[in-house]
């Protein structure tokens, strides 16, 4: 029998409702990534026990989602000193649980449940509690997402899950279409799981996610970015590609659709903007900001093509046009500002190109708009932007990159002003020189950075002061 290592709180949980006479069982996603040898982020616990019952057993309890049997229980530390004394467990791993368990050992338990009708591919009408533990991972999305396990019995695999993880299948539990009837949004979720794992979907499950992946556009913006950002930043977001041949992007990311069916036909590219946009995401640290900069550096393209005379495909503006349109699409999905900001920043200056150090002028103004922060990350994108091109110029281009590397460090290294606030000459420093704050004090400052950029050297009291002092005269 397979055993799995269940934490000391899910464990205390299990065996008191057990020892009231209930059924209860880990469940999900935790059975599934304990059985891949995975360590799961989440612990979810099933019983036939009703919430109420739950909370009339543990003392400690938060109703999380009630009225759909979900209730939090929260164990005390005294139940780990009492288990780690009495039941012989490795004290290694309750110190794990102590570290690893969110919200002071917090475990979600949920009542068996039946689902009633659904009417807006997003949730039941109504929620029926049962004894049935098969009832409640019937209605459960793909079978290895429809296991349950407790030590006592081992593992209940009612409908294949064990075998299609041997076999890396995603498939839905019964009937693919009432699956996805029931909940659009695990259209999306096959290809994320399919991404997270590495598992081809089954062709059935399939069929049913391209019939009816229209009704994605019924699902919250907030559920669809969840999904999306995990399935871009897991090991396989290639698997985007195939979101597209199912038709799924078509509803949540219309945007990608157009990158896939614009050729480049440039001596620069090999491929179309959408497989040069995989290519590129690829070639990046799956951390979401770099991956949503990956994914839409480009995304402008379509847009911005324009065709000479001897056949080249061209792409002016596409940066300052992508950025404005990333910061759409990122508000359309519900993205939090900052990694909006993060991304567009990205967006906006990832194709900046110099190619020799005698531009350090040119480089500080650009290190100016891009923020120092933030180099780190535009190299990345950079030499991922490079890797999904034709090799042609490509000794041109990696000189470019060592050059700005080289200028980086020189400006890192030797504290050269890049914005206003690295003047050696502040605001004040100003108003004792006679200037009033407003738009003059504003221009003066702008004047005194265009002349830092070409001369770093100017950068110190003595000689802005002097500067200031004759453009007053002037």
């Amino acid at each position: 029998m397979v055993r799995i290592d269940i934490p000391v709180g899910a464990k205390y949980i299990i065996d008191k409702l057990n020892s009231a006479g209930f059924e209860a069982y880990i469940v999900g996603g935790c059975v599934r990534d304990s059985i891949l040898g995975k360590n799961p982020n989440d612990w979810d616990i099933t019983t036939s026990a009703t919430p109420y019952e739950v909370k009339d057993i543990f003392r400690r309890t938060i109703d999380t989602g009630i009225q759909h049997g979900t209730v939090t229980v929260l164990v005390d530390k005294s139940v780990f000193n009492h288990m780690e004394q009495n039941s012989g467990l490795d004290g290694d791993r309750i110190e794990d649980t102590r570290k690893n368990t969110h919200y002071d050992y917090a475990f979600e338990v949920t009542t068996y449940r039946v689902d009633g009708e659904y009417e807006d591919h997003r949730r039941p009408n109504s929620v029926e509690f049962t004894t049935s533990l098969e009832e409640d991972l019937k209605r459960r999305d793909f079978t290895i997402n429809a296991m349950a396990y407790n030590d006592r019995e081992g593992i209940i695999d009612i409908f294949g899950g064990i075998e299609d993880l041997k076999r890396g299948v995603i498939r839905c539990v019964g009937s693919p279409a009432d699956r996805f009837d029931e909940d659009a949004l695990r259209i999306l979720r096959a290809v994320r799981f399919a991404a997270q794992l590495g598992f081809e979907i089954h062709e059935d499950t399939k069929v049913a996610m391209r019939e009816q992946a229209k009704f994605l556009k019924d699902i919250s913006a907030e559920r669809i970015q969840v999904e999306l950002t995990k399935l871009i930043t897991s090991d396989n977001p290639d698997r985007l590609i195939e979101a597209y041949e199912l038709g799924l992007t078509r509803i949540i990311l219309p945007e990608f659709d157009e990158m896939m069916s614009t050729p480049q036909n440039n001596p620069y590219h090999l491929y179309s903007v959408g497989v040069h946009t995989i290519k590129v995401m690829e070639n990046v640290p799956a951390e979401m900001v770099l991956r949503y900069s990956a994914l839409l550096h480009d995304v402008a393209k379509p847009m911005t093509k324009t065709t000479g005379e001897d056949g080249v495909d061209h792409f002016y503006n596409h940066q300052p046009e992508g950025a404005k349109l990333a910061r759409k699409i990122l508000r359309r999905l519900k993205l939090d500002n900052n990694t909006i900001d993060r991304t567009c920043n990205l967006v906006l200056n990832h194709d900046f190109y110099l190619d020799s150090e005698s531009q350090a002028p040119a480089f500080r103004r650009f290190l100016g708009r891009l923020g120092e922060d933030n180099f780190s990350d535009y190299m990345i994108l950079r030499k991922a932007d490079m890797a999904g091109q034709s090799d042609y110029m490509l000794e041109i281009k990696e000189a470019s990159t060592k050059v700005l590397e080289t200028l980086y460090q020189r400006a890192i290294s030797e504290k050269q002003c890049i914005k206003i606030s690295d003047l050696a000459l502040k605001g004040k420093d100003l108003m004792e020189l006679g200037m009033k704050p407003g738009k003059d004090m504003g221009d003066m400052l702008h004047y005194l950075l265009e002349r830092v950029l070409e001369e770093p050297e100017l950068n110190t009291r003595e000689k802005l002061t002097a500067l200031v002092q004759e453009k007053i005269k002037l």
